[in-house]
């Protein structure tokens, strides 16, 4: 018989999770608005993730307060006060845009 095998045997050591990517899934649909805006953001924006950024953040930032993954601070994560400036106005014009096609 062989020492290490599928069913008990030894296996080696424990497998460690990645520090960050893995969080606790939403069962209880806390933050599903949020995930809906970016993903229908996503969608309309032909998946081009860089227009969808204020979704992103608000999502993220509702995992957080929810308890859903780990506080961080938002620059860590790619955020800055220069993207939220810029993308506000991004949106300030697609929504000029829209109004003045009607």
């Amino acid at each position: 018989m062989s020492a290490g095998g599928a069913f008990g045997g030894g296996r080696g050591p424990r497998p460690v999770p990645p520090e960050k990517g893995v969080f606790p899934l939403d069962h209880l649909h806390e933050c599903d608005l949020e995930k809906k805006d970016y993903i229908s953001c996503l969608k309309s924006s032909g998946h081009q993730s860089e227009k969808c950024r204020l979704f992103s953040k608000k999502y993220l930032e509702c995992r957080m307060e929810k308890n859903l993954m780990a506080r961080q601070d938002m620059s860590e994560l790619g955020f800055s006060k220069e993207t939220d400036v810029q993308a506000s106005g991004d949106k300030k014009s697609q929504s000029i845009d829209k109004r003045s096609s009607e």
